[in-house]
């Protein structure tokens, strides 16, 4: 298995780098940085990252998680960019869960030593291939939620495997996503685990975000019943557990607190699992999914990215046309808000009442109140929603120290994503 520096100083830009300037062209990451290239130089549309928000995301949750007794190990699916996934370890975070073999392939190749795999291993190749990486030395934990999946490691492996992989209990409920329909599936499945030569029962996990949506009364009790129906099976098969360590996992972005209060309580009991959350959008933190349904908004996160466009159409007197479009902006989760703009001699302009009515591939609509003095050539602030489908547009995404001067700003970093 091979492994990556954690930074991309000598890797390569050319014209495939969208929002690069033609001038980093034949240059390598670590060069162009050194020319301190400001972000003005940056051709729209265009992604850009607050490096100071990323770090106090990170630094909050992974001290939130501290405080409790709890694990981290974030959902790399987020941003698919080994980078962070570094700054998160470096600030305590125990691992990185992944949702594909693919991924998982990726998280390996970057290095990191402990992976969680959110989904169940069925094809044979991926699942020798997880075998070996297992041999090298990484921790993998992947989910099962049928025998079926069990056996399919089985047979991919044989009766008596070397390594033989870990699983963890997925549990779910009948109708949701994927996790074992019951209780008693669920104790059946990892009496079943327990009993095979070919994968070691490592624990129970699940995911709160299937059964829950949004912050009201009913939504926090969905997801705090559906916690202790996780711990339940948790408890009913401790004495399936062989001696080593064990793993009782849950909590996305969206009830990181309810799922934390649970399993504070439980390690507080003299539990001897380790108990870990996979909250991934945090990182980024953003203008509308999670402002809206994050227990952290205003509390220890803010959205650390921005999306840019430049008007290239003013020709309605209520609606200007940006080049930004769904295959820059993230939209399945709330269109773009516009939060400013920036003139053509810098200054910073507010943009009362305006709003993103639409997008099309390539090409924002804007609209605005009469009389606005939003110009063509005009640069227009994003706000942007749902960080999971934010990154997946864009190879390398710039850094700047903070969002409080982008007229200014100084690019510090590129950021590589790989989807």
């Amino acid at each position: 298995m091979s492994s990556v520096p954690r930074g991309i100083a000598d890797r390569g830009l050319d014209a495939r780098d969208k929002g690069l300037p033609a001038e980093a062209d034949g240059l390598s990451v670590g060069a162009f940085l050194a020319r301190s290239p400001r972000l003005s130089e940056f051709w729209t549309p265009l992604l850009v990252l607050d490096d100071g928000a990323l770090r106090d995301n990170i630094a909050f949750l992974a001290v939130w998680c501290a405080d409790r007794g709890l694990e981290l190990m974030p959902h790399g699916k987020t941003t698919m960019a080994p980078q962070v996934w570094w700054r998160q370890l470096d600030a305590g975070a125990t691992g990185i869960t992944v949702a594909t073999p693919s991924q998982l392939r990726t998280a390996v190749d970057a290095g990191i030593p402990s992976v969680m795999l959110a989904n169940q291993l069925v094809q044979p190749e991926a699942i020798r291939w997880t075998a070996g990486a297992v041999a090298s030395g990484v921790r993998v934990w992947s989910w099962v939620d049928d025998v079926a999946g069990i056996e399919a490691i089985e047979r991919a492996l044989g009766p008596s495997p070397v390594h033989p992989l870990e699983v963890l209990v997925d549990v779910g409920r009948p109708g949701g996503r994927t996790g074992a329909r019951s209780h008693d599936a669920a104790v059946a499945l990892a009496r079943r685990a327990a009993a095979s030569a070919s994968v070691r029962l490592a624990g129970v996990t699940g995911y709160e975000g299937s059964v829950a949506h949004g912050r009201g009364a009913g939504a926090l009790a969905s997801a705090a019943s559906y916690v202790d129906e996780l711990l339940a099976v948790h408890a009913a098969v401790t004495s399936l557990y062989d001696d080593g360590d064990v793993v009782v996992s849950a909590g996305g972005s969206a009830y990181p607190d309810v799922v934390g209060t649970a399993f504070a309580a439980a390690a507080a009991r003299g539990d001897r699992a380790r108990f870990v959350l996979r909250s991934g959008a945090y990182v980024v933190h953003d203008h509308g999914y999670y402002r809206q349904n994050s227990p952290f908004e205003a509390a220890g996160l803010r959205p650390a990215a921005r999306g840019l466009a430049r008007v290239v159409s003013r020709l309605d007197a209520d609606t200007a046309i940006v080049d930004a479009g769904k295959r820059d902006f993230p939209y399945d989760e709330g269109l773009p808000e516009p939060l400013f703009a920036i003139d053509g001699a810098g200054e910073r302009m507010p943009l009362p009442g305006a709003a993103m009515t639409k997008l099309s591939d390539q090409h924002g609509f804007v609209r605005v109140e009469p009389g606005s003095p939003l110009a063509t050539g005009d640069l227009v602030v994003f706000g942007l929603s749902h960080p999971c489908t934010m990154f997946d547009k864009w190879r390398l995404i710039p850094v700047v120290d903070s969002f409080d001067d982008l007229s200014g700003a100084v690019v510090t970093d590129l950021i590589e994503t790989r989807f």
